[in-house]
């Protein structure tokens, strides 16, 4: 497994793990009970999206284009 996305923000991810789902892959969440019960005292703790390794170049390509094509506010 490798790790394609990192945050703490939950919109972020969700959008990445909608993105990756469309894509046709597969998307792990890891840390997400550690980040929330921790939140806010230890932001360091983020959550982690994580593929398999033969699917991470397209893991990544997807989520470059999705955030590239975000509108700026």
């Amino acid at each position: 497994m490798i790790e394609v996305f990192r945050t703490n923000d939950p919109v972020e991810l969700n959008f990445a793990e909608n993105v990756l789902r469309q894509a046709g892959l597969e998307p792990i969440v890891l840390d997400s009970e550690t980040a929330g019960a921790y939140a806010g005292a230890l932001p360091f703790i983020k959550r982690r999206i994580m593929v398999i390794d033969e699917e991470a170049h397209q893991a990544r390509s997807a989520l470059k284009v999705a955030f590239d094509d975000l509108p700026d506010d």
